[in-house]
């Protein structure tokens, strides 16, 4: 049987929100070593430099190739400069993936504007920025992959008003620049985690609500970030090559029911 290559032998990627907010491993560490331990050349970019220099210690002690890049996406030099140091550094740029976020468990009614703003910032623009100055340089490169990190909040109600339009805003951009570039050989897609644990929300959670998360989904399982990375390397490998606009929900099968009441 012959030696199983690689899955992303070759491409060059950007992560961005490459750390984690708080010990263990969230999305975008679990990304970033997933892609790394599959033959890709990774810039790990994050406004923390130090959550970005842990995952390229684990990187490294690996043997996988990475570097690290300080930035603000919500500014777009910053995006801009991220994406030129990718293409000096490895020499092209073939994947992009769209992670940082923050969240807001408000109505519309409790919501402070500022709050508001600075979550659709975050949420939002900071996808049309890092993809503004990431496309064109994949369409030179012949195509490339784009991953925004979505939520199930994003097509269901969840509570958190500001959150869940921020989701819902992301699968519809994923959507319309899946078809402004498919015939340029870019793809966008998104993931839409459920109840995954990850240091982003281990401090908001007690033992019960822990629990009572695990128990809510067809599987009864707990999601990891881990789960979040495997569904990005496929999106970014040839394996999805013919898979473009999509939101590609990872939860256990949440969304596919409705809540346990009996």
């Amino acid at each position: 049987m012959p030696e199983r290559r690689p899955r992303l032998e070759g491409k060059v990627a950007i992560v961005v929100g490459a750390g984690s907010s708080g010990p263990g491993i969230g999305n975008g560490k679990a990304t970033s070593l997933l892609f790394a331990r599959e033959g890709a050349s990774v810039l790990l970019v994050d406004s923390a430099i130090e959550r970005a220099n842990e995952t390229l210690a684990m990187i490294e002690e690996e043997g996988g190739t990475a570097g690290v890049f300080e930035a603000d996406v919500t500014r777009a030099d910053d995006c801009q400069g991220m994406v030129k140091a990718a293409i000096d550094r490895y020499g092209r740029l073939d994947i992009l993936v769209n992670i940082v976020g923050i969240l807001e468990l408000h109505s519309v009614v409790d919501v402070e504007e500022e709050a508001w703003d600075r979550l659709m910032e975050v949420n939002v623009k900071t996808v049309v920025l890092s993809s503004k100055f990431a496309i064109p340089r994949m369409i030179e490169g012949g195509g490339g992959s784009i991953i925004n990190i979505s939520s199930i909040a994003g097509v269901r109600a969840y509570n958190a008003t500001p959150y869940t339009t921020s989701k819902a805003a992301v699968n519809g951009l994923t959507m319309s620049m899946a078809n402004d570039h498919g015939r340029d050989n870019v793809r966008v897609n998104a993931i839409a985690p459920g109840a995954v644990y990850t240091p982003m929300v281990a401090g908001l959670l007690s033992d019960e609500q822990r629990e009572k998360r695990r128990e809510s989904s067809m599987l009864g399982t707990e999601g990891t970030g881990w789960d979040v990375g495997w569904a990005a390397v496929y999106l970014a490998s040839e394996e999805s090559r013919w898979v473009t606009g999509t939101v590609l929900t990872v939860d256990a099968g949440i969304t596919g029911m409705v809540p346990r009441l009996l």
